[in-house]
């Protein structure tokens, strides 16, 4: 056997032992999965309202748009970064009473779409309100609910029940039964304050636009390498909150401008 016949008996298998271990590489990076970030059912999510909603001025199906406002992270990455956009639907409203019965509205968050937008569909709830009136969060069954206005209907009778005590003395005097003046003007307000009550509904639930609510996953999102690529993206301000709505006191009932003596 010739010289360049043996050099090549013993170089082949280092040549092909060679090309192998340049193909293990490759081959391993097409075989790689990519990585994957998941945020898990159960993780609390900031959001902050960009429109108001109330069961005075929303109905049924209304759209309800939201910001993100703290970022959450998975596997040590941001994944949804301050400044994602939620969007969500008004599924039932409940007015309230004249009588009894409080304001009630339910919200389901339907979609989350990051800043470069890429937008996952999923399923979620409230999980916690920090109104600026005093909503309540029913936990149990997903519902914001306004608080009573007990108060504010035992004002009502009470300053209509003074006002027409002081017209009732005022006639009295007129006709020199003053203390009898005062009781029958002082009856006659208290019942016209009692009316004002049962004509007037109660307070509304709102959520004013500004105010930060929490969303709770129902479901897991599962996001790629490739869908976190934000670049040099810096997130907005926060919406600015309105301001918060008066309590409601009862509605106004006009006294009638003279009492029977």
């Amino acid at each position: 056997m010739s010289l360049r016949g043996l050099l090549g008996i013993v170089l082949f298998p280092a040549c092909f032992v060679a090309a192998q271990d340049q193909k293990a590489p490759a081959a391993a990076k097409e075989n790689a999965k990519p990585a994957e970030y998941t945020v898990e059912t159960g993780t609390r999510v900031p959001l902050a309202l960009i429109n108001s909603v109330s069961t005075k001025n929303s109905t049924e199906g209304d759209r309800v748009y939201l910001q993100t406002v703290f970022p959450i992270l998975a596997g040590g990455r941001i994944v949804i970064p301050p400044g994602s956009y939620v969007t969500g639907t008004v599924t039932e409203i409940k007015r309230p009473g004249r009588v009894k019965g409080r304001g009630e509205l339910w919200v389901r968050f339907d979609s989350l779409t990051l800043p470069n937008g890429v937008t996952r569909d999923f399923r979620a709830r409230l999980g916690g309100v920090d109104g600026l009136a005093n909503e309540k969060l029913d936990r149990a069954e997903g519902k914001v609910q306004a608080d009573g206005n007990v108060g504010g209907d035992a004002r009502t009778i009470a300053e209509t029940g003074a006002a027409g005590a002081s017209v009732g003395v005022i006639a009295g005097a007129a006709t020199g039964h003053p203390g009898l003046g005062a009781g029958i003007g002082g009856a006659a307000g208290a019942a016209a304050g009692m009316l004002a009550v049962l004509l007037s509904r109660g307070p509304d639930a709102v959520l004013a636009k500004g105010s930060t609510i929490e969303m709770v996953l129902d479901r897991s999102v599962t996001f790629g390498d490739s869908d976190l690529n934000f670049g040099s993206y810096q997130p907005p301000p926060p919406p600015s909150q309105a301001a918060p709505a008066p309590a409601k006191t009862g509605s106004s009932f006009p006294l009638p401008g003279r009492f029977p003596l």
